[in-house]
């Protein structure tokens, strides 16, 4: 699959996040374990594994929100959770993060301000999102009265209004129709197409043909970090799921993972 991602010397694209010996303690349990990973910029990245497998808990690392953190763990070339990432990352959490008895020009208009955007360019900058994520018309809507996939979309243009470079978004189809899925699966395309990095979680493994990249979780391990073309050829599955069950059952054979 093309991407736009830049590529230094090495050959290898440029990391939008690093992370390295990365573990989390919750509750006295250990729920990530020694995590290594590259996401590339400019590029869709699929976060996937199953429910509890720690995709959450990652991401909350990643922007800088989890607490009991070790290892390193670099956003954008700063430490994830320094002052300087907080209009250069836009997150959108599993539940809605917009006011249902607000418009979505207020909506979002709240937001750009959250991000710094200037009084002065806030009208652009929220007709702009609204047309990112094919909200025309709903602009004078109170949030509350929307559908599941344009409350999902609103979500999206609220982390989108301030362009930040990476967007890290968790679980945003879950329970979206294919259709609705369809159309936030191209939006997703567009944005790593014009320059963003995403990191997009999900545990529907049917979505992995739609990334660049792939990380597969499974209890807190990193299972394999790969490309859809290159899980399926490894495995010589039918389907991402069944790569995926591959995958789970080399790993606690004590295979190598393909990267």
């Amino acid at each position: 699959m093309m991407n736009n991602a830049s590529v230094p010397d090495g050959g290898a694209p440029a990391a939008a996040v690093r992370v390295r010996g990365l573990g989390v303690v919750r509750g006295g349990r250990e729920v990530l374990h020694g995590i290594d990973v590259d996401v590339p910029e400019r590029q869709v990245v699929g976060l996937l594994g199953p429910s509890g497998s720690g995709k959450t808990t990652l991401m909350r690392a990643i922007v800088g929100v989890q607490d009991r953190v070790t290892g390193e763990l670099t956003v954008l070339g700063e430490p994830a959770g320094s002052p300087g990432l907080r209009h250069r990352v836009g997150y959108v959490t599993q539940d809605a993060s917009v006011y249902k008895d607000l418009t979505v020009t207020q909506n979002l208009g709240y937001f750009a301000r959250l991000a710094g955007v200037p009084a002065s360019a806030t009208r652009e900058a929220v007709a702009k999102a609204v047309a990112t994520v094919d909200l025309g018309g709903h602009e004078r809507q109170r949030v509350g009265t929307l559908s599941g996939g344009e409350l999902s979309r609103v979500s999206l243009a609220a982390a989108l209004v301030g362009e930040p470079e990476l967007l890290v978004l968790d679980e945003p189809t879950v329970g979206l129709d294919p259709v609705l899925r369809r159309d936030l699966w191209d939006t997703f395309r567009r944005l790593a197409a014009g320059g963003r990095t995403l990191l997009v979680s999900s545990h529907v493994m049917d979505e992995a043909t739609r990334c660049d990249r792939l990380l597969l979780l499974r209890e807190g391990a990193l299972v394999a970090d790969t490309t859809p073309d290159e899980l399926m050829r490894t495995t010589g599955a039918p389907d991402p799921e069944r790569a995926f069950l591959a995958l789970v059952e080399r790993a606690s054979a004590g295979e190598v993972q393909p990267r």
